[in-house]
């Protein structure tokens, strides 16, 4: 069966002297635009460019995380057609708009792109005071689960991926987008509508982690983040601020722990 999530192209490959035209897979890229309907009101909340596939998750974990919605029950349904997600609330359901209001189309690098004004781009988020304890070397096993299981990556080599594991290091969801808060919305849709508490869980990502992937884990409630590559500045500085553990540069045996080390245990 085919995958939405990879594109094939004709190529000419060349190695030293040798040229060969060949078949490269690429990771698919496509808009998507996500609109909310609501009583008698119909809107374009956003667009923004993905991987197809999993995009009804999509649509439900990007209202969540931007703050539209407090949780998937306020979904009636959700409906999917020509690159058009369509999220239908319960009668009696506001949705909370400002926060997400955007002037332009947004990248697939681009997670706060596109905000109407600075003070936007701040979800409000509650401090987490969870209790979770995770084993460091639960944490030194995740890097090499994840790249087992990016299937779209082994492909293509151009996604990201992001994955919910638990305190034993087992990854519960993981999905995979060209951009990496996609691939969180996409993870954080799928725990919703699973009713994951997650709270019991950490948030592991493939590559570096910058602030819109600290908000959005934050706006969900998960309170470790766990990432491959480095965080940003303003990724230490609101995880210190809402009560997150953040690790960054977790590969080959070692990690830093930038802030919360009293829930990993060492």
């Amino acid at each position: 069966m085919s995958n939405p999530a990879i594109s094939y192209a004709h190529i000419t490959r060349v190695t030293d002297t040798l040229v060969t035209a060949t078949e490269d897979a690429l990771a698919a890229e496509e808009p998507l635009e996500i609109r909310l309907v609501h009583g008698h009101e119909h809107q374009c909340i956003t667009v923004t460019m993905r991987s197809p596939g999993q995009d009804e998750e999509l649509a439900a974990g990007f209202l969540f995380t931007e703050g539209i919605i407090t949780q998937y029950d306020a979904i009636q349904s959700i409906s999917y057609q020509n690159n058009v997600a369509t999220v239908t609330l319960l009668p009696g359901i506001t949705p909370s708009l400002q926060p997400a209001q955007r002037n332009f189309l947004a990248n697939a690098g681009c997670g706060v792109c596109g905000k109407t004004e600075l003070a936007a781009i701040y979800t409000p988020v509650a401090r987490n005071e969870s209790g979770i304890k995770i084993p460091a070397n639960v944490l030194h096993d995740l890097p090499g689960q994840l790249r087992a299981q990016q299937a779209v990556f082994d492909n293509t080599g151009g996604l990201h991926a992001a994955a919910l594991f638990n305190t034993d290091g087992t990854l519960l969801f993981l999905r995979e987008d060209i951009g990496r808060h996609n691939a969180v919305d996409k993870l954080i849709g799928a725990a919703l509508r699973e009713k994951l508490p997650f709270g019991h869980y950490g948030l592991l990502l493939s590559g570096r982690a910058g602030f819109e992937l600290i908000q959005k884990a934050a706006v969900a409630g998960i309170p470790v983040i766990a990432a491959v590559g480095a965080p940003s500045s303003m990724a230490v500085k609101m995880a210190m601020e809402w009560g997150i553990t953040l690790i960054g540069f977790l590969r080959e045996g070692r990690f830093n722990i930038y802030h919360g080390k009293e829930r990993i245990v060492l």
